[in-house]
C-alpha cells in the first residue's frame, strides 16, 4: 500500500545524503541485534553515527568502506545508550531483514539525494 501523498515541499525538507561507513561495532545493549555505524558525510557534515538493525546481511567486514544513503536531519535519538544521529536507509522485507540502499557507483561523501 502506498503512503499518503506528499508535496515536493514536504520531500524537500528531508536531507538525504551519501556517506561512507568508516567503523562498525555491535550495539551490545540493544534489545534486537544492531550495529553502531559511523558514517563520513564529508567536510561540511562530518562523521555521524547510527544504531541500525541490519545484522542479517551486514557486519564489520562487509560494511566498512561501503557507501550508504541516510536521512541526516532527524533529531538525535538515544537507542540503547547510543546517540543515533542519522537514519541509514534500507528496504525491509516481510521478515524484518534490511537490504541497505546505496549508490550504484562511488560518489562524493555528503552529496544530497534529490
Amino acid at each position: 500500500m502506498i503512503k499518503e501523498q506528499i508535496t515536493y515541499n514536504d520531500f524537500d525538507k528531508v536531507d538525504i545524503r551519501i556517506g561512507t561507513v568508516i567503523s562498525v561495532k555491535k550495539n551490545e545493549k540493544a534489545r534486537k541485534p544492531s550495529l553502531v555505524v559511523e558514517v563520513d558525510f564529508g567536510s561540511k557534515i562530518g562523521i555521524k553515527q547510527s544504531s541500525a538493525q541490519i545484522t542479517h546481511y551486514y557486519n564489520e567486514e562487509n560494511l566498512k568502506g561501503k557507501q550508504v544513503i541516510a536521512v541526516c536531519n532527524f533529531p538525535e535519538k538515544n537507542i540503547a545508550g547510543i546517540v543515533s544521529q542519522v537514519l541509514v536507509l534500507g528496504a525491509i522485507d516481510a521478515h524484518g531483514k534490511v537490504t541497505l540502499v546505496h549508490p550504484s557507483q562511488k560518489a562524493e561523501n555528503g552529496l544530497p539525494i534529490a
